[in-house]
């Protein structure tokens, strides 16, 4: 704490020994010969000296009187404890050296020539208040917990900086109020301690220098360096705001080099990814990482060898290296060894750290010195290992954060199974970012993968629909028709009739079928012709006024017409749909199990879904063509399923829709782009856009050479347009009836083309739909398989 010697402070300071030598006199009666000679000794040395009782503020002095200061603080100072007691004669709160240790010497020594020792201030305005706080107490009476902590920081001969926390012994200081002292009352303490921080009232109420500190006190220091260093790795990663300014890493790495009591240390970090088994970097953070050696990830096998994978990945244990050197000559070209001779690192220790028995990343201490990091000073690393796990968890969870605060912002939301690439892409967006580059999200890619599409439409639903407007429109018009004729046999006017008759007109055109623009036509009809009328024949007279309110009470304040059979069809088709996406959505999480793969369902009139399947979707996982059979199987019994659950629904639907299924097979791999501006994906490529105009059109194609549709009731359409897809879904199908998914009547048909696209067959099998509820097993192909060896 440097305080000039004339800074502003409330207490003005005078070297004295009087408190001190007075005791020296009580034992100058005492009965104890001994000590009775060692005052009198103390006392004629002091003798000739009147200041050092009367006290001085010139410091000079102290040089001058140094023999005779240390005869009188020969007791208090012993020279058989020098060498070990790290102890000073000093001012309260000044950098004032009256007398110390040989211990205390030796540190000052060791800190360099230039060093001057200064206490960690609190800051000038809460050293005077804190003085103040100490006058209120001995002086004025008032009781104050006023014991802050202060320290010395010091570095040692090899540069670490040493922390000593400062006990002060007061017995030899007296506190005098001079004339600028002003009586102090309870109301105005109750005042200071409102504003404990305002220092101007502070200086109102106890002005500078209004009380002499006459005397000296005693400061025992003690070494904390390791406790202040846990303190500080705890304040530095704990705290919300530390943990990306960019000289956070070289503030660590001093605290850790107090910490461990080496100079030439270094700390780094590595973020692991459980999922891919690597070693990354944190992303706009400042930590390095002495595993990934200046790589962005990294194999966990290719980065470790067998001995510290174990340990650090498998056990969660500490893997120490005392001396590299000797692991190269040992073990060759073996990492992580080789990797870290090339980095200068002689000794390190690695150190897992893990929450609720997951691995989230490894902290890295290294040496340029062999042997300095080793199996004993490793056990430190336990007192601050909480920390550094508390850090990592909210570290990886902003991260997390952060990722998908971008994936939403970019892209909406994400299939799980391709959410690693998506993460991946926003990490490198956010280390843009956050490095001030350009920043863009780029299209994710997921090349050579296999389509799988289904779907189960409402069978008719235009028709159905139509029917249910045209009926709720002729219910409208006949009501409005009735009220009306109301009016006209009530008041006779032309203008009724003639609305009359064009209500009639209306009514007549959608009595047979209900045309594309009959619907907007009657709409406006009504708006802007008949309810201008009803609403002056409602103020005309009140019986007709019931039959308008009748009517009106009917209309949906939606759709502004009658809603009643419309309400019944979108109520049954809103019913359909969800049941069957309840049932593939379910499905869908087993069906992830058995190999990753993407998956989206839409909801139209009726579920239709959406699957691609391959190595690039996966991650990590090798792929098999097993893996695609099986999803090919999955998706039948899945498909037959919702069949089930459609046609035990069927009765309960407001309108009995029936349903249609069908299934396109494509043997070819293709690739999907995720298109940023629509935010979804979709096949890239020209080639590739054959498989979307097939999906497109198939559910709308014919039999070939006759007027039926592809679709029928009861029956699962799969289309295909190779042998082998023939072959292998005729298997599925053999398998699935012996089931109990099936019945025996199967047919392929050739279907006529459709634009562009021509040579497409397709299977058609009878669903046999079951009145009990289905087992929940799920058959894969080895069960097929398993079946076919029988």
């Amino acid at each position: 704490m440097n305080h000039p010697y004339n800074s502003v402070m409330p207490l003005k300071h005078l070297v004295s020994f009087d408190k001190l030598l007075r005791k020296y006199e009580e034992q100058l009666t005492g009965d104890d010969p001994f000590l009775a000679a060692t005052a009198k000794r103390i006392l004629d040395a002091q003798s000739q000296y009147p200041e050092l009782r009367d006290g001085f503020t010139d410091f000079a002095l102290l040089e001058e009187y140094k023999e005779v200061i240390d005869t009188i603080l020969q007791d208090t100072f012993t020279e058989a404890l020098s060498t070990n007691e790290i102890k000073v004669a000093t001012l309260p709160y000044r950098d004032v050296i009256i007398k110390s240790t040989k211990r205390f010497q030796k540190i000052i020594s060791e800190a360099g020539k230039e060093y001057q020792p200064e206490m960690r201030s609190l800051g000038e305005d809460m050293d005077y208040i804190m003085s103040c706080v100490v006058i209120l107490n001995f002086h004025y009476g008032f009781e104050f917990d006023f014991s802050r902590p202060y320290f010395y920081d010091i570095p040692d001969a090899q540069g670490v900086m040493r922390h000593y926390r400062i006990l002060y012994n007061a017995d030899f200081i007296e506190i005098i109020a001079t004339e600028k002292a002003k009586d102090i009352t309870q109301d105005d303490v109750d005042e200071l301690l409102e504003n404990p921080y305002d220092v101007a009232l502070w200086m109102e109420k106890i002005p500078p220098e209004s009380f002499i500190s006459k005397g000296f006190v005693i400061a025992n220091l003690f070494d904390v360096t390791a406790e202040q260093a846990i303190s500080d790795i705890k304040s530095k990663l704990i705290s919300k705001n530390n943990l990306r300014p960019v000289n956070f890493m070289e503030e660590l790495q001093e605290t850790f080099k107090s910490f461990f009591k080496l100079p030439n240390i270094k700390v780094g970090f590595a973020s692991y990814d459980s999922k891919s088994d690597r070693f990354e970097e944190i992303i706009g953070m400042s930590f390095n990482s002495f595993l990934l050696h200046g790589q962005d990830h990294l194999s966990c096998k290719t980065a470790l060898c067998m001995e510290s994978y174990d340990k650090l990945i498998n056990d969660n244990a500490y893997f120490i290296i005392t001396d590299i050197d000797r692991f190269v000559e040992t073990n060759g070209g073996v990492e992580p060894y080789t990797a870290l001779k090339e980095q200068q690192i002689k000794s390190a220790i690695f150190a897992p750290i893990a929450f609720e028995g997951k691995l989230l990343g490894v902290l890295e201490v290294v040496s340029e010195r062999k042997g300095v990091l080793n199996g004993v000073n490793a056990q430190k690393l336990d007192d601050v290992m909480p920390f550094i796990v508390s850090a990592v968890v909210r570290a990886k969870n902003e991260e997390n954060n952060r990722i998908d605060a971008i994936i939403q912002n970019e892209c909406t939301s994400v299939h799980s199974s391709v959410y690693w690439k998506f993460q991946e892409e926003a990490k490198r967006f956010m280390g843009d970012e956050l490095e001030g580059r350009p920043t863009a999200f780029r299209e994710i890619i997921f090349k050579d993968v296999y389509p799988l599409f289904g779907q189960i439409d409402i069978k008719d639903s235009s028709k159905a629909r139509n029917l249910a407007i045209q009926r709720d429109l002729m219910i409208q018009l006949s009501e409005i028709a009735n009220v009306l004729t109301l009016a006209m046999d009530k008041w006779h006017l032309p203008i009724y009739e003639e609305l009359i008759f064009r209500v009639n007109n209306h009514l007549e055109s959608i009595k047979e079928m209900l045309y594309t623009n009959s619907e907007q036509a009657i709409f406006d009809f009504v708006h802007d012709e008949i309810t201008p009328v009803f609403e002056h024949l409602k103020k005309s007279d009140s019986t007709i006024e019931k039959h308008i309110l009748a009517y009106e009470a009917k209309i949906d304040m939606g759709t502004g017409s009658y809603y009643d059979h419309r309400k019944n069809y979108d109520e049954s088709v809103t019913l359909i749909n969800k049941k069957l996406s309840a049932v593939i959505d379910k499905k869908q999480e087993s069906a992830q199990n058995m190999y990753p793969h993407y998956y989206e369902r839409f909801k139209t009139d009726g579920v239709e879904h959406n699957m691609y399947i391959g190595e690039s979707i996966s991650e990590d996982l090798e792929y098999n063509q097993l893996y695609l059979n099986n999803l090919r199987l999955w998706q039948l019994q899945v498909m037959c399923e919702m069949e089930n659950v459609h046609y035990a629904l069927k009765p309960e639907l407001p309108v009995p829709l029936d349903a249609t299924s069908l299934i396109l097979v494509y043997n070819t791999s293709l690739s999907i782009r995720f298109r940023m501006d629509e935010k979804q994906f979709d096949v890239d490529g020209t080639y590739n856009a054959r498989y979307e105009v097939i999906k497109k059109r198939i559910d709308k194609s014919y039999i070939k050479g006759t007027e039926e549709r592809l679709t029928k009731k009861g029956m699962l359409s799969i289309v295909y347009s190779q042998k082998k897809d023939e072959l292998e879904y005729l298997r599925y199908i053999k398998f699935l009836k012996s089931k109990g998914y099936f019945t025996n009547k199967i047919e392929i048909v050739e279907l006529e083309g459709l634009q562009g696209v021509s040579g497409l067959k397709a299977i058609r099998a009878e669903i046999l739909y079951k009145t009990e509820k289905a087992p929940d097993k799920t058959y894969t192909y080895n069960d097929l398989i398993d079946t076919l060896k029988e």
